[in-house]
């Protein structure tokens, strides 16, 4: 029997995802409610973004230290890609950012010593500057050393309503920003609370290799090519801003005061296991005592940041 021609399946055509490249009119240095989008995506599509490091510079600088253009001259803050609005976001809602890929530049700089009260207590006031060569899985700087690198976005934040400029350098509670979580690499959602119509999602500031806590106030600063997705989540975890990485969970606390910044991350964790596990409180909290960790998520930017951290693997119920 002849079976006759055989049936040619066609694979779908997908459109190629967006992409949004750094230009004057793509960027901006402030969270501010009255700027228009320079992109909308549907809530679950992927696309790219492409962000320059937080100074914004156009090309590597000749030397560790020397005067570099620019995208933003005089930026009061990072030089941050979009706002980036995704539809069918409204106030009271809450996004979740998948990071999917995260690519950095052949090149990043770390800047350290400036005058805080940080350094002036630690006796690091000094300007030093290093340059550093990005590869594949390490970065090595002008003097020899060389780390291992692990790159994500310091700055994934949502706008504030409130009208004006926001700095873009303090992490908010509500908000996200520079959050500066060397946790949030390639395979992490962060979830953020929304406060306009479209969240106005602003992001950048890539970090190829950083520690917790940020200690000097930069990281290896780098650009950065992201594949992401931002979806509206209907019944999140938490209304607050949260994270969930390939390895563990994450709640973080943002405030001048280092207590206030840690109660704010552990009670948040508390509220995630006691709901997840139909607990009350005070158990809850014995059981993260034998498993989560509690971090210092950066000493710089005029404020603590804290977050708690409870591994996928260590709380099993039979």
């Amino acid at each position: 029997m002849n079976p006759g021609p055989r049936e040619e399946r066609i694979a779908p055509v997908l459109p190629e995802p967006q992409v949004l490249r750094p230009t004057a009119g793509t960027v901006t240095d402030a969270f501010d409610p009255s700027l228009t989008p320079v992109l909308t995506v549907d809530s679950g599509e992927r696309f790219t973004v492409e962000a320059l490091d937080a100074h914004g510079f156009t090309r590597r600088p000749e030397h560790p230290g020397a005067p570099t253009p620019r995208l933003l001259e005089g930026a009061q803050g990072h030089c941050l890609s979009g706002p980036v609005a995704v539809r069918g976001a409204e106030p009271g809602d809450v996004v979740a950012v998948t990071i999917h890929a995260v690519r950095t530049a052949g090149w990043g700089w770390t800047v350290a010593g400036v005058d805080t009260p940080l350094n002036r207590r630690l006796g690091t006031t000094g300007r030093v500057d290093l340059l550093w060569d990005i590869g594949s899985g390490t970065a090595t700087n002008q003097l020899g050393f060389t780390v291992d690198t692990a790159p994500f976005l310091g700055v994934v934040g949502t706008t504030p309503a409130a009208p004006g400029r926001h700095s873009t350098i303090p992490p908010r509670p509500g908000h996200g920003g520079n959050v500066d979580c060397r946790s949030l690499v390639a395979g992490s959602t962060l979830f953020l609370p929304v406060h306009v119509p479209g969240a106005l999602l602003c992001l950048g500031d890539g970090h190829a290799a950083q520690g917790d806590g940020e200690v000097c106030g930069t990281a290896v600063e780098c650009a950065t090519t992201t594949d992401l997705s931002v979806a509206v989540v209907p019944a999140p975890a938490l209304p607050t801003v949260h994270a969930v990485t390939p390895t563990e969970r994450i709640t973080f606390g943002f405030d001048a005061d280092l207590g206030a910044a840690t109660d704010a991350a552990l009670g948040d964790l508390v509220t995630w296991v006691a709901a997840e596990h139909d607990l009350d409180r005070p158990t809850a909290l014995a059981l993260l005592s034998s498993c989560a960790d509690l971090r210092v998520t950066q000493v710089a930017n005029r404020t603590w940041g804290v977050h708690a951290v409870l591994r996928h693997d260590t709380l099993r119920r039979r």
